[in-house]
């Protein structure tokens, strides 16, 4: 397959996709992990509205092109994809570091150690505190008493809210917390049903922009020490950085926090398997990054840093049979 007198590795590598897969499903007997419905498989995204959904989009396209019967799942975030793919329901899933750690681990919403590995870190995510610009709110420490967006229950944005806010100093009497993905959460402020919104997300996220347009917003400071109390409770995933000046129509760069972004497999993944996807996510980047900026960040070198989450064994011969 040629595109604009460039050879694409797309097709060889759905092509191998392929061909692993139907050599586990005569192992699996087309049952237990990693198993399509009647050779159809998914990528578990997020909320229609975000970039784990436009992604997984981008990612999906790029294989059916070679072949692959492979789709993209709307889910709840982080947490749910993790357990789609864990339990066999998606065959790859994007999910925060966080999350992830948690998930290998068995702590936090798990509770038992689930079989994750790491394709990539694909990029890294912002923290959003969101308040409409006409808010009296100025910091986290005023959303006490307000009612406050934090995720659905099964997504990563839930985790860091939750964090978030008790690192700030407050707990869940201190405000009215609002069970809502992203797309909900977008409806409910453009309704004044909700006062600030938790998102996790790169930048910038498709939703959020939209309700930029419609409803002025302005981003809430993430300070130092409420970083550094959470990185000491929880594995040292998060790191300062700020939202550059003019996303989503602000006039000042703001203090947040990032957080990995991982794209997962399940452990028991075939090495041959992995190591195309990774292949093709790679040859792709071009054409994906036209579509979805953020993926234009994909780098072999630091792709493979998805500590405490380890690498799977079929990504890692892909890195190093490319080493730079």
């Amino acid at each position: 397959m040629r595109r604009n007198g460039r050879v694409s590795g797309v097709a060889r590598a759905a092509r191998l996709l392929v061909a692993a897969l139907c050599s586990l499903l005569l192992l699996t007997s087309c049952s237990g992990p990693l198993a399509g419905d009647a050779g159809e498989y998914t990528i578990a995204g997020g909320g229609t509205h975000g970039i784990y959904y436009a992604y997984a989009s981008e990612i999906s396209t790029q294989l059916r092109e070679g072949g692959l019967d492979i789709t993209v799942t709307s889910t709840a975030g982080s947490l749910d994809n993790l357990r789609r793919v864990a339990d066999g329901r998606a065959l790859l899933g994007f999910a925060q570091a966080d999350a992830a750690a948690d998930a290998v681990a068995g702590t936090g919403a798990f509770s038992k150690p689930e079989p994750i590995r790491a394709v990539a870190r694909v990029y890294d995510e912002y923290v959003h505190v969101l308040v409409p610009e006409s808010s009296s709110i100025t910091g986290l420490g005023d959303l006490r008493g307000k009612r406050v967006s934090i995720g659905d229950e099964n997504s990563g944005v839930r985790v860091v809210a939750t964090r978030a806010l008790a690192a700030a100093g407050l707990s869940e009497g201190d405000f009215t917390p609002v069970s809502l993905g992203l797309d909900d959460s977008v409806t409910a402020m453009q309704n004044g049903e909700i006062d600030a919104i938790f998102w996790v997300g790169g930048i910038p996220t498709p939703g959020i922009e939209r309700l930029a347009v419609t409803t002025p917003l302005r981003l809430l400071p993430i300070p130092a020490d409420v970083v550094e109390t959470m990185n000491s409770e929880h594995n040292g995933v998060y790191r300062m950085s700020d939202v550059p000046e003019g996303s989503y129509g602000t006039h000042s760069s703001i203090q947040t926090m990032t957080i990995p972004n991982y794209l997962i497999v399940s452990a028991g993944a075939p090495d041959a398997l992995v190591s195309e996807v990774v292949a093709t996510i790679f040859a792709a980047r071009p054409a994906m990054s036209k579509r979805v900026p953020v993926a234009a960040l994909l780098d072999r070198r630091q792709a493979i840093f998805t500590a405490p989450v380890p690498l799977h064994p079929g990504a890692e011969d892909y890195y190093t049979s490319h080493r730079l």
